[in-house]
């Protein structure tokens, strides 16, 4: 190898002139030596670097799927109690709406209205509410040879009443009838030959 400095033909491997001790070593070649260590540092880097992502990936690619998963399961779950809870609401909101209308049902009886009497032969008029009405009558004939009534009716006909012939045997009768209006309405009471009588009224509340 030739000297640079001054110009002595060395061994090919020789590292310094063994004329005048200068380094043989060329600077380009430690440079090339250098890189290549370097380059190889390098490589290693990269690889370190990309085995990393790829487990960081392959982790949160199967995080996101179990996410999902269980998001999806707590979504339909969430779903499913609420539909529960409705139908346990509605079932709730049925069994108290049949309670309610039981009870109201049970609280409702026939109240009296307005009871009237005489006796002899005549006719009264009343004045009868809106709803659902029942009348109840009875009377006793006077002992004769006449037709002997007690009749109660309204505008709409309804009508209730009883009566004896010449003939028939003079004892009480009664009756009774019902029936439902939407407005007030005026009854007529019309009694003959009676030794008393009674008309009463009851209405459904």
């Amino acid at each position: 190898m030739k000297c640079s400095k001054c110009g002595h033909e060395n061994k090919h491997n020789a590292k310094f002139c063994t004329k005048c001790g200068g380094s043989l070593i060329v600077s380009g070649e430690d440079a090339s030596t250098s890189s290549s260590i370097n380059s190889k540092y390098v490589i290693i880097a990269l690889v370190v670097v990309i085995i990393v992502l790829a487990a960081v990936i392959g982790y949160f690619a199967l995080s996101g799927g179990d996410f999902n998963s269980q998001s999806s399961a707590d979504s339909n779950k969430v779903q499913s109690d609420d539909k529960s809870n409705d139908d346990s609401g509605s079932a709730k909101t049925t069994d108290s709406s049949k309670k309610s209308d039981s009870s109201k049902s049970a609280s409702k009886k026939w109240v009296s209205i307005g009871r009237y009497s005489g006796s002899g032969s005549g006719s009264k008029t009343i004045k009868v509410p809106k709803g659902k009405i029942k009348v109840k009558l009875s009377a006793d004939p006077i002992l004769n040879y006449a037709t002997n009534h007690l009749y109660v009716s309204g505008p709409n006909g309804e009508s209730g009443g009883v009566d004896w012939g010449p003939t028939s045997p003079v004892e009480q009768r009664s009756d009774s009838f019902k029936f439902t209006s939407k407005s007030e309405e005026k009854f007529t009471i019309d009694y003959y030959e009676t030794v008393s009588w009674e008309v009463e009224f009851f209405r459904y509340q």
